[in-house]
């Protein structure tokens, strides 16, 4: 029997049930994979809550390294004992094992170990997808990292880093700050003391930033709109602190005839080809030392309430990692 996360009704933390399931053989095109490590993003919260609404009852969690443990008719990719890893878009990683489309796995390299793995892929894939294919950052620009200590932030100031680019970094507090300066920031901002737009502008020299990378929301939608230059991007990716609603797209003009996206990686990351590239390239920038997965903390997996809790409360820096 594996333990399995279901939530019936979205909620809190509390919602997140754990229940007894034997798995059927994998069916054609799946492999039955073991977990050994469970990644726990952001995301997961607004699955649970219903910020982002999904079928009930239904899984929780994107992404998990593991090992190969049985295949289905016609996967050809994998065999039993490969390690491979998961980062989405289907859910229900919360679970001991599972079995899964093979066309969702990537490889995972001999150098990168489960925790990790489990660490990386989905908030690694997110920084060299926002960074490279949709904000196409350059050497030599200067970017404005929102929440840069966090578990993507902290990618991002290292992602920029190794590709040239001038980094300004905002966090909450002197711990974020000296985490997001030991990633690379060139300039941090402490934005519960400081106005975040008005320092961009002092650094900039009146400019303001070509890139602004928002993962927080809507506490800082204005000062995203405020720090951005002259026909600058604003990619608001995330919403830590609630959704950016009620947008006027003619602030867009009196801003600086600004552009706005609002990204998500499995737009960008399709097919199996496009997944295991994007995974290449994270793993190549982990081989080279550019990027550091930073894991704050770990819980064990049934205890992934208690992680939601802490991840909400903004108790936890870097990456958490589940362990079955």
């Amino acid at each position: 029997m594996e333990r399995i996360a279901r939530i019936e009704r979205t909620g809190g933390p509390e919602v997140i049930g754990w229940h007894d399931v034997a798995l059927a053989a994998p069916a054609a095109g799946e492999v039955r994979m073991r977990h050994r490590a469970v990644g726990l993003n952001y995301i997961d919260t607004y699955h649970r809550s219903g910020l982002y609404p999904i079928d009930l009852p239904g899984g929780l969690g994107s992404e998990a390294a593991g090992v190969v443990e049985a295949v289905g008719e016609g996967v050809t990719d994998f065999a039993v004992g490969d390690r491979v890893g998961v980062f989405g878009p289907v859910r229900g990683a919360y679970a001991t094992a599972r079995n899964v489309a093979a066309d969702l796995l990537v490889p995972l390299p001999d150098a990168v170990d489960d925790d990790t793995a489990a660490a990386i892929m989905l908030k690694g894939g997110t920084a060299a997808f926002l960074v490279e294919d949709c904000a196409r950052v350059q050497a030599g620009q200067t970017v404005l990292v929102h929440a840069a200590a966090g578990g993507v932030g902290h990618l991002l100031v290292a992602w920029l880093k190794a590709i040239g680019a001038v980094v300004i970094g905002t966090v909450g507090s002197e711990e974020k700050a000296a985490r997001a300066r030991a990633a690379g920031a060139d300039h941090v901002i402490l934005n519960r003391q400081e106005d975040v737009a008005a320092r961009v502008r002092a650094i900039t020299d009146g400019a303001g930033v070509p890139v602004v990378l928002d993962g927080v929301g809507k506490a800082t939608w204005n000062a995203s709109l405020d720090s951005a230059a002259r026909r600058g991007l604003i990619a608001s990716f995330g919403n830590a602190s609630g959704a950016v609603e009620g947008v006027n797209l003619g602030v867009l003009a009196s801003k600086g005839s600004l552009f706005v996206t609002r990204p998500t990686l499995f737009d960008y990351a399709v097919t199996a080809a496009e997944k295991r590239a994007l995974m290449a390239r994270v793993f190549a920038m982990l081989a080279r030392g550019a990027i550091v997965p930073e894991i704050g903390q770990r819980y064990a997996l049934e205890d992934a309430a208690q992680a939601h809790r802490a991840i909400e409360a903004g108790e936890t820096f870097g990456s958490t990692v589940l362990v079955p």
